[in-house]
């Protein structure tokens, strides 16, 4: 791979987006195939060497692609973790190399849905992963033959290997997911505090951890607790 290429893939993982920190039982299935598929336990003579998994924004998909990368590297395998939404900004030639990586996880194919040389390059770099035997994890929003991609062979691709639908949490299991986060950075929340911001802020749980992270930022900076008014003072801001 190119110096400009491995700069440009310089990426830092989220440290709490784990298969430990995702708290979802209706999801739980999805994410033991998953650790299942990394770790070879579900190898059969003709093994799928990509996994597809599709769902609404919020559900939880980039979560479980950080997971994939940390639990790949607790294996001592090479991963890789990258959003479609920054790669498009960048010539193709940024894939050049990555079939030497154990695991190459891409989130958000449907972002390349009218992009036809992206098509082109993220199917060349399938069969690049297929002919070094490495793994291939890639999300979307839709079932791969909704997404809108052009390029009939890169469908055909995506439907070949694992299909997993990632469903959205129910409020129970935000609310779990939330105090769970929170307890990681050293905060609690109380089921009160919790249910004010699912009901005041947008309910997919990237914007609960990004209001999370806002909060969590000034509750140090102000040393106060995180309680209602103190939400609706930093969040109306």
């Amino acid at each position: 791979m190119s110096k400009v290429a491995q700069l440009a893939l310089s990426v830092q993982l989220p440290d709490d987006e784990t298969f430990y920190s995702y708290k979802s039982t209706v999801n739980q299935g999805v994410a033991v195939q998953l650790q299942h598929f990394i770790n070879g336990q579900s190898q059969t003579e003709l093994r799928p060497q990509s996994f597809y998994l599709f769902g609404l924004k919020g559900v939880g998909k980039s979560h479980l692609l950080h997971a994939c990368s940390t639990y790949a590297a607790s294996l001592g395998k090479s991963s890789l973790c990258l959003s479609f939404s920054e790669l498009k900004h960048l010539a193709v030639e940024v894939l050049d190399g990555l079939e030497h990586i154990d695991i190459i996880c891409l989130d958000d194919i449907d972002v390349i849905s009218g992009e036809q040389q992206w098509q082109q390059a993220i199917f060349d770099l399938y069969n690049r992963l297929l002919e070094q035997n490495k793994l291939l994890i890639i999300t979307g929003n839709q079932s791969a033959r909704q997404l809108g991609i052009t390029l009939p062979d890169l469908v055909s691709r995506l439907t070949w290997g694992y299909t997993e639908q990632v469903k959205a949490l129910t409020d129970e299991e935000k609310i779990l997911a939330l105090q769970f986060r929170a307890q990681q950075r050293g905060l609690l929340l109380s089921d009160d505090v919790v249910n004010f911001l699912l009901n005041r802020l947008s309910r997919d749980m990237g914007s609960l951890i990004e209001s999370l992270d806002v909060l969590d930022k000034a509750s140090i900076r102000e040393q106060r607790k995180i309680t209602i008014p103190f939400i609706k003072e930093i969040l109306e801001k």
